[in-house]
C-alpha cells in the first residue's frame, strides 16, 4: 500500500504526458509535492522515487490506450490529466515539407486528442476531473520562424475551449496554460543550433517582459492551480506564464 500523502492535491490521481524532462518533469514533480499520486508518459523511461512511468509515442493510438490502462490500474484511477507532450518546429510556411506539417500537428494536436480519448472513462468517474493542456505565447502572438509551432498551439487553445464545452456537463474541467519561452532542454537544443547561441539566447530575453526566461517551475505551478479542485469554477481559460508578453507594451529599456 503507498504511503499516505498530504498536501493541496492528496488523494488525487494524476497522469502527465512528456512528463521526463522539462515543463513536464517539473508538473510531475509539483503535483507529487502537492500530494498527487503521479504517473508520466514519455517515450523515454523517467527513473524517479515515486513517480509512475510509462513508455508510449502519443502518436501511436494503440499504445496511448495501453499506457493510459496502465496508469489507471497502477494509481486506482484517474483525476487530472496534463497533456503536455509536444514538439518544436522552426521556420515559415515554406520550411517544411507537408509530412513535417502532418508530424508536428499529430503530435501537438492529434496527440493530446488520443491522451485525452484514452483517459475519459476514467476522468468520468473522479468528482474532481480535471485536464490541462500545455498551449505556448506562439497562440496569440505571432512569433518570427514559428508557424507551423504557432499553428498547432493555435488549434491547442481553440480545442481546450472545445473540450471544456464538451465535457462541462460530464464535470471534467478543461484549461489550458500559455507559457512564454521556457528555460527547457528544448531551447537549450535550439539555441545550441544557432550562429550565435549567446546572441540568439539574449533576443529571447530580450522579448520577455520580465527580462528573463520564464522557469519550468513557475508553468508547473499554474498547471498545478489549475488542476486544483479548489478552482472548481475555472473552466475553459488560457492562462498565460510569460512575463506580460501577452499583455504589455513597455518602452525600451535603457541601453537597449
Amino acid at each position: 500500500m503507498a504511503a499516505e500523502r498530504s498536501g493541496e492535491l492528496a488523494g488525487l490521481r494524476a497522469l502527465v504526458t512528456g512528463g521526463a524532462s522539462g515543463i513536464g518533469l517539473a508538473t510531475a514533480r509539483e503535483l507529487a509535492a502537492q500530494g498527487a499520486a503521479v504517473a508520466v508518459l514519455d517515450r523515454e523511461t523517467l527513473e524517479e522515487a515515486g513517480i509512475v512511468s510509462v513508455r508510449a509515442d502519443i502518436t501511436d493510438d494503440q499504445a496511448v490506450r495501453a499506457a493510459v490502462a496502465d496508469v489507471v490500474a497502477a494509481l486506482g484511477g484517474l483525476d487530472i490529466l496534463v497533456n503536455n507532450a509536444a514538439i518544436g518546429a522552426v521556420g515559415t510556411i515554406e520550411d517544411q515539407t507537408d509530412a513535417e506539417w502532418h508530424h508536428v500537428l499529430d503530435v501537438n494536436v492529434v496527440g493530446i486528442v488520443r491522451v485525452s480519448r484514452a483517459a475519459l472513462p476514467a476522468l468520468r468517474d473522479s468528482p474532481s476531473a480535471a485536464i490541462v493542456n500545455l498551449s505556448s505565447i506562439g497562440a496569440p502572438l505571432g512569433l518570427y520562424h514559428r508557424a507551423l509551432y504557432d499553428a498547432s498551439k493555435g488549434a491547442v487553445q481553440s480545442l481546450t475551449l472545445a473540450m471544456a464545452a464538451d465535457h462541462l456537463e460530464e464535470g471534467i474541467r478543461v484549461n489550458c496554460v500559455v507559457p512564454g519561452t521556457a528555460d527547457t532542454p528544448w531551447v537549450a537544443r535550439l539555441l545550441a543550433q544557432a550562429e550565435d547561441p549567446a546572441a540568439e539566447r539574449a533576443a529571447l530575453i530580450a522579448r520577455q517582459p520580465h527580462g528573463r526566461l520564464v522557469r519550468p517551475d513557475e508553468v508547473a505551478s499554474a498547471i498545478a492551480f489549475l488542476a486544483n479542485p479548489r478552482c472548481g469554477s475555472i473552466t475553459a481559460t488560457a492562462l498565460a506564464v510569460d512575463g506580460g508578453m501577452t499583455g504589455m507594451r513597455l518602452p525600451p529599456r535603457k541601453g537597449s
